[in-house]
Order: C-alpha cells, then sequence, then structure tokens
C-alpha cells in the first residue's frame, strides 16, 4: 500500500518536472497531475500493451525507436481525459514521455532509499 502511494506520488511529482521542462505541456494544478498519474498508469496498464502489439511490425523496422511513438500515444490520451492536463505539439508528444520516465525513475529510487532507511532505524 506504501509503495503504490509513493509511485503514485513520484509519479505527479514526475508530471510536474515534465511541465517545467517541457515546452507544450501543461498542467494546471497538484490534484491534476494526482489524476492525470492516475489515467497514465491505467493507459500504460490497459492500452500500451495493444499498441505496442499492433505497432511490432513498424517498430522492428525502426529499430525500436517507433515505441517513442506508443509512448508519445499513451501520454497524450491522458491528456485528453484529465481535465487541466494538456499535451500540445510534436516536441511535447516525444520528449514528454521521456522526461518523465527520467524523473519518475529518478524520484521512484529516492523514496524507496529514503522508505527503505525508515523501516531500518
Amino acid at each position: 500500500m506504501k509503495g503504490s502511494f509513493l509511485t503514485w506520488l513520484a509519479t505527479a511529482l514526475s508530471l510536474l518536472i515534465v511541465d517545467l521542462v517541457v515546452p507544450g505541456v501543461d498542467i494546471a494544478t497538484f490534484p491534476a497531475a494526482l489524476i492525470a498519474a492516475i489515467a497514465i498508469g491505467l493507459i500504460n496498464a490497459a492500452i500500451k500493451p495493444i499498441l505496442s502489439i499492433i505497432s511490432l511490425p513498424i517498430t522492428i523496422l525502426t529499430l525500436g525507436a517507433f515505441s517513442l511513438v506508443v509512448n508519445g500515444i499513451c501520454f497524450w490520451l491522458a491528456s485528453v481525459v484529465v481535465p487541466g492536463f494538456v499535451v500540445k505539439g510534436f516536441l511535447a508528444f516525444i520528449l514528454g514521455p521521456v522526461v518523465l520516465s527520467l524523473a519518475n525513475t529518478f524520484l521512484s529510487n529516492y523514496f524507496a532509499q529514503k522508505s527503505d532507511l525508515t523501516t531500518e532505524a
């Protein structure tokens, strides 16, 4: 339960970082970031596997580069269903998920280390 909460929080904070770094990504409020984090998780769990299988031939032809487009589609879909979360432009479509992944990895590792330190003490 604690791990799921920290993952959700890390994703929401990562979205705020994406809002600061990537032009074309706009998040109105922190609650919008929390809802967007849930939407991204659900879309990545439900829709992304289907898109990945359908696009497998073109992903192989592009040596995996088309997976950036699949990630961008999932990122954009989340912005469609969440009010207060907007993705505008090709740069935001491609770069947004990349920055989100990097920031989320960093924050998740940070929270995991802090969580381990508090349980040991």
